[in-house]
């Protein structure tokens, strides 16, 4: 399935509520997985956080155990040595076999070859030039993905709003991006919304309508995780994909949202039995 630009993509809430709201299937559902149930040796437990800007350290005791934790970006605030020195000092104080981790706008020098003439002036001069190299304590995607105990879990870091690192304007250029993304994966993991899902902020759809299609139309994996749009975390489904907001913080920054948990079954053969990831 060849995934063309919608030419109405440049207004995303009209796009929504007028057209793909009255033809797509976007139903809220309830966590796929409740806190507390045990962890199950023919499933593999994945933990999603996202937006944890600076205070990863301070949620640490509520971060249930699992296989897998993700992190969908916007860890630090501005991207600077200090911060992500920080974040990786917490990721490591998790038990979690794997930490898989994604940027968001914030992670700012994470974007490789970036103009940075076109940041927001606040921006200028911030952030770490590939600053993703202090991560030693977790799986740092970009474009690629992992493949833990058989699930290919892809990572991409691009969105919509201008201004930051990893921004691309809706339409092509994003398409481009998005058009990166193999058949095949079963944990997709965005910073910015799908458009519709979980991705309103003052009163606004504001997610993609290229990633969205990307998703429902080519890609079609079990789960989309995604943050960015701090105060619409939860999860909704179009009866083929799960897509879960992970935001932790809310827009004034405090930590009012636990993650958000699922499991998926292993393959025949596979069992979760330690083994290295495999980055492609």
């Amino acid at each position: 399935m060849v995934v063309e630009v919608d030419p109405r993509t440049q207004d995303p809430d009209d796009l929504w509520r007028n057209v793909y709201s009255k033809e797509r299937v976007c139903k809220p559902v309830d966590h796929p997985v409740n806190r507390g149930t045990l962890i199950r040796d023919d499933a593999v437990r994945f933990v999603c956080i996202s937006d944890t800007h600076e205070k990863l350290e301070s949620i640490l005791p509520r971060i249930p155990e699992g296989d897998v934790l993700v992190h969908c970006g916007d860890f630090t605030n501005f991207g600077d040595y200090e911060e992500i020195l920080k974040f990786n000092e917490s990721m490591g104080k998790l038990p979690h076999k794997y930490k898989i981790v994604i940027a968001g706008n914030h992670e700012l020098g994470f974007e490789d070859d970036e103009d940075e003439s076109l940041r927001l002036p606040k921006y200028q001069n911030r952030g770490t030039p590939r600053g993703y190299e202090l991560l030693t304590n977790c799986i740092y995607l970009q474009d690629n993905f992992a493949e833990v105990y058989g699930v290919k879990v892809y990572g991409s870091s691009w969105h919509p709003m201008a201004g930051y690192s990893f921004s691309r304007r809706r339409g092509r250029e994003l398409l481009d991006k998005w058009n990166m993304i193999p058949k095949g994966v079963h944990v997709l993991l965005t910073h910015t919304p799908p458009l519709g899902h979980n991705d309103v902020y003052q009163g606004l759809h504001h997610g993609c309508a290229e990633l969205v299609n990307t998703v429902e139309k080519r890609v079609k994996p079990k789960f989309h995780i995604f943050g960015h749009i701090h105060e619409k975390h939860g999860v909704t489904s179009n009866n083929e994909t799960f897509f879960v907001n992970a935001s932790i913080c809310s827009h004034a920054l405090d930590c009012i949202n636990d993650a958000i948990l699922f499991d998926v079954p292993l393959k025949p053969g596979i069992t979760k039995i330690p083994k290295h990831s495999q980055i492609l």
